[in-house]
């Protein structure tokens, strides 16, 4: 990712995101979301780059910054709680979306939140729906969110993904979790048999209530 484009186009990506050019200068272009206002990915070239601030967790903040060079203190703002991110090449574009996805939640109280937090509490050996999951995230009616949400997964590591799935138990396709096979591989380590692509709900579905 090197262009404001780019940047502009995934911040946009999210639920309830608008953008916004608050100092009547184009060098200046924000992504907000509706509910509160608050900006979470603001752009804007210096020094022949284009530049992201992004909101960050002041225990993550130097993570960013010990990893990459081109991850510095916030320009202009409260450098524990905003990272710049220099698009000069240097970071892989996973991490740049990362960084934006993580900004947005921590401005956010947004159903893809709700979401990854509901997913997270799925146990080690377990599968839940994605209705479950949509109730559990405060609506039973936005499976379908679920789905569209996990496809972005900004943290694999820490959001288990690849235990959800259908109210049949059939798993997702193959594009999803990084390829053919791969969810139903992650769901065998934890020693949930699947067979044709399926699961057996009755035995290996999380009982959250």
């Amino acid at each position: 990712m090197k262009t404001r484009e780019e940047a502009l186009k995934y911040g946009l990506s999210f639920p309830d995101t608008y953008k916004d050019a608050p100092f009547h200068d184009e060098n200046w272009q924000l992504v907000r979301y509706k509910d509160n206002k608050k900006a979470f990915l603001w752009t804007y070239e210096r020094e022949g780059c284009i530049n992201l601030n992004v909101k960050v967790d002041p225990v993550k903040a130097f993570f960013w910054r010990k990893l990459y060079k081109s991850v510095i203190p916030g320009y202009h703002q409260n450098k524990d709680n905003w990272n710049t991110i220099i698009l000069d090449g240097s970071i892989p574009d996973k991490d740049i979306k990362m960084m934006i996805a993580e900004s947005y939640d921590l401005i956010s109280d947004s159903p893809t939140k709700r979401i990854y937090e509901a997913v997270k509490k799925i146990p080690y050996g377990k599968v839940a729906t994605y209705s479950q999951i949509a109730e559990l995230a405060g609506d039973k009616k936005m499976a379908r969110a679920v789905g569209n949400a996990l496809h972005k997964n900004p943290d694999p590591d820490n959001i288990p993904c690849f235990r959800v799935v259908n109210a049949k138990g059939e798993l997702a396709g193959e594009f999803a979790f990084g390829g053919a096979g791969v969810q139903a591989e992650l769901l065998m380590a934890e020693q949930i048999e699947v067979i044709d692509g399926r699961v057996d709900l009755d035995k290996y579905q999380w009982k959250n209530r």
